[in-house]
């Protein structure tokens, strides 16, 4: 053995030079993790504190070298990068904070992220996560049994949303038995998720195989243009793979009118995948599901709780109405674990190894309970509908909506003048500490304020108001 390799093996079983063990072993409890764990956490809830001293959108970002040196450096000189590195994050919990659909964390969410990390189980097998295997699929046929799925429903979580999508239409093509055709198309509205056209990429379909099909003036799929599209494919012998509704559209925050579109796809025989990723946890909801009505009807859920419950990221499901397509789909089978009555987590989905995500979300709805899931979303909207008072009398084109987003633009400008007054607005309402985004929708520049941050209150928004006014 080498000099080299023997200074190696040492480091593994030796602490650092301020005591932290590069592994927590077993037997006593370690008081040097203890200790860094202890000030990590003061540092994350000084960093929450003091959120209200900066703007949401940091002005630079600050990196400490990446590469590690040749020797392991002690956690205080760790802590101090890590500092430099949260001076530079996005701050979600800053009140103005309404750029995007990244509301702050739940508390809760927070520390089963920790726990999660520690514990370091693989859902890819239940010999590796026992308890962890059996709350996941507790937890994921609740959840679509809330939706309305059925009594055989099931699912399984995935790191985002668009994995979520592109596993569904996955599901869909094998029941279909179109996977060798490569006609085979997709039909959705024009405010589909860019994730399907890169589904379809990764299946080996060319871009024409996604159909966007033309919206109504509220931005929704007609049931009678997606009729025709289905007429039209079975004219010209085109299979279809899947359609794709919309509960939330990115920038309107639309919902397709779901029960009419599902009862299409019953009478047509072809799979509904419906991408709830921002709406669906209406459905969890008593006082709202009726915004998400006919989501019973679909074959396929992707469903996203980071987006507006506040689940830290990455936190998104996907909910099927028969829980067996998702192995009979993925299932290669795992010769290297033992073997179970059911299939393995790693039969699932993509996905192999898989962290305990399901920690947080399980977590996060256990403190929320169903009133304060009622109570988050009914906060989020009341707030959309305060603003849109409140830009009611501007000269502005204000989008329609169904969820907790609101886009808008002015009412007489176009083309570079838009997007002059556009950017000149967004620029001063970030020095306001107001972070809005800017998307364009169909070559129209806009601001959108999303409004699922519970910490925006009345004077943030009458901050929006008056930039507006002013300008």
């Amino acid at each position: 053995m080498t000099h080299q390799r023997t200074r190696c093996l040492q480091a593994l079983s030796s602490p650092f030079p301020e005591g932290l063990p590069l592994f927590p072993g077993p037997g006593a409890v370690d008081s040097e993790l203890q200790a860094v764990l202890k000030h990590s956490a003061e540092l994350l809830c000084r960093w929450y504190g003091d959120s209200h001293q900066h703007g949401p959108r940091p002005h630079l970002s600050l990196v400490p070298g990446a590469a590690p040196l040749e020797q392991g450096r002690p956690p205080e000189a760790l802590l101090d990068d890590l500092r430099t590195v949260m001076a530079g994050a996005f701050r979600p919990n800053h009140p103005g904070a309404l750029a995007h659909l990244d509301p702050p964390p739940l508390a809760i969410s927070v520390v089963a992220d920790l726990v999660a990390s520690g514990l370091n189980n693989n859902l890819l097998a239940e010999e590796l996560s026992p308890s962890l295997t059996r709350l996941e699929r507790q937890l994921c046929r609740w959840l679509a049994d809330r939706l309305g799925l059925g009594s055989a429903a099931g699912g399984v979580p995935a790191s985002g949303g668009s994995l979520s999508n592109l596993m569904a239409l996955v599901c869909a093509r094998k029941q279909a038995g179109l996977q060798t055709r490569t006609d085979a198309v997709v039909l959705a509205g024009a405010a589909a998720h860019v994730s399907f056209h890169k589904a379809l990429t990764v299946m080996g379909l060319p871009p024409e195989a996604l159909h966007a099909l033309p919206l109504d003036q509220a931005g929704r799929l007609s049931p009678e243009t997606l009729r025709q599209a289905l007429l039209l494919a079975q004219e010209q012998g085109r299979p279809v793979l899947a359609v794709v509704g919309v509960a939330g559209s990115t920038i309107q925050g639309a919902i397709d009118p779901l029960a009419e579109l599902g009862a299409l796809c019953r009478e047509f025989g072809v799979w509904f995948h419906v991408d709830a990723a921002i709406g669906g946890v209406c459905g969890l909801s008593d006082q709202h599901r009726w915004r998400v009505a006919g989501l019973e009807l679909a074959d396929s859920v992707c469903l996203n709780p980071q987006k507006l419950l506040g689940i830290s990221k990455p936190s998104s499901v996907l909910l099927v109405r028969r829980s067996e397509i998702l192995a009979d789909t993925f299932s290669t089978a795992l010769p290297y674990m033992e073997d179970t009555a059911s299939p393995q987590g790693g039969d699932l989905g993509l996905q192999g190894t898989r962290g305990a995500e399901v920690l947080k979300l399980w977590l996060g709805l256990q403190h929320l309970g169903l009133e304060g899931i009622d109570a988050v979303i009914s906060a989020a909207l009341e707030r959309r509908q305060r603003l849109l008072q409140l830009l009611n009398p501007l000269p502005l084109r204000l989008l329609p909506g169904d969820l907790h987003l609101l886009s808008f633009c002015h009412a007489s400008l176009a083309s570079k003048a838009a997007m002059a007054w556009r950017d000149r607005v967004h620029q001063a309402l970030l020095e306001q500490h107001l972070w809005l985004s800017k998307p364009n929708l169909n070559g129209q520049p806009l601001l959108k304020a999303v409004l699922g941050n519970p910490f925006t209150g009345e004077s943030e928004l009458q901050q929006i108001a008056a930039v507006l006014q002013a300008s």
